[in-house]
């Protein structure tokens, strides 16, 4: 019950992910949330557009985890692994934030999926 929570939590996370980056990124919110400028988000829109989609891909795999319930276990910790991947990635070139927003949240569920919480 905690993994498949947390696991929902976060795929959830990444569908707002995809949203902020395909759809909000030039709004104040999306340029709030990443901390851009106007001229900044309209020259990057395309590229932030590409993040948001691979961003749906790791929500769309956690969603599957958790469709196919308990046989989904290891789909669910190869995308959890994606995160985490993506999100040490992130915190180390783009942002330090992205650490715990997107990366410790990922180690969490991984260690309760694998504790068999």
């Amino acid at each position: 019950m905690i993994t498949t929570t947390l696991t929902a939590l976060i795929a959830l996370l990444h569908v707002y992910i995809l949203v902020l980056e395909m759809f909000l990124w030039e709004t104040p919110r999306g340029r709030k949330a990443f901390g851009t400028t106007a001229e900044f988000a309209a020259q990057t829109r395309v590229l932030a557009a590409n993040q948001g989609l691979y961003n749906g891909f790791l929500a769309a795999g956690l969603i599957w985890s958790l469709y196919l319930g308990a046989g989904g276990g290891a789909i669910r910790v190869f995308f959890l692994l994606c995160v985490l991947v993506a999100g040490l990635y992130g915190a180390a070139t783009a942002n330090r934030r992205i650490l715990f927003i997107q990366a410790v949240p990922a180690a969490l569920a991984l260690a309760v999926h694998l504790a068999g919480l």
